[in-house]
């Protein structure tokens, strides 16, 4: 690799550590480790599952086709992510950092990429494409969730980035065939 590549590597590492030591930071309040531990909490499949839910309450038989959609996108983000944790390896970051506090709890050994994040963004946005008017609560939703992963130590800030990036990519191909 290239030294000057090398170079701005390391600095983007540098970076998205000193982030997230300084997110986690807020980790040490208990209000804003409480609420960010709930967030994260629902976005382990509660909240989604819940929408899901709702929507066929709401819509019966025309909710099964987008609530479908929901569970295939995101059965897709489940393989690719868990097969992405295998290849990266990328270890937590209260695994890398004394300075960062572990205030939540990890689903599995590593951190690249965030899957909540992942998850939420794809949850987000095939809902938003079948109801439009959902945006106004999965959005932050989905924010929060993405936040939570860093607050509570468990990833670092480009943890969460391509999670929502690898999210909004299984998303845009799921409207593609389904």
């Amino acid at each position: 690799m290239p030294l000057k590549m090398r170079f701005y590597i390391s600095r983007m590492h540098k970076l998205d550590s000193f982030l997230c030591i300084a997110v986690n930071q807020t980790s040490q309040y208990r209000l804003i480790r409480d609420f960010f531990r709930i967030a994260s909490r629902l976005g382990d499949g509660i909240f989604w599952y819940g929408l899901m839910a709702v929507i066929l309450l709401l819509h019966g038989a025309e909710g099964l086709m987008p609530v479908i959609h929901m569970a295939l996108a995101g059965l897709s983000g489940t393989l690719l992510y868990k097969w992405l944790k295998g290849k990266a390896l990328r270890p937590r970051p209260y695994e890398v950092h004394q300075d960062i506090w572990l205030t939540g709890t990890p689903l599995d050994k590593f951190s690249f990429p965030s899957g909540h994040t992942l998850h939420a963004v794809v949850f987000s946005l095939v809902a938003i494409d079948h109801y439009p008017q959902t945006a106004i609560i999965v959005v932050p939703f989905a924010v929060l969730v993405g936040l939570s992963r860093v607050v509570l130590g468990l990833h670092y800030p480009s943890d969460v980035l391509a999670g929502a990036v690898i999210g909004a990519i299984i998303a845009r191909l799921s409207f593609l065939l389904i």
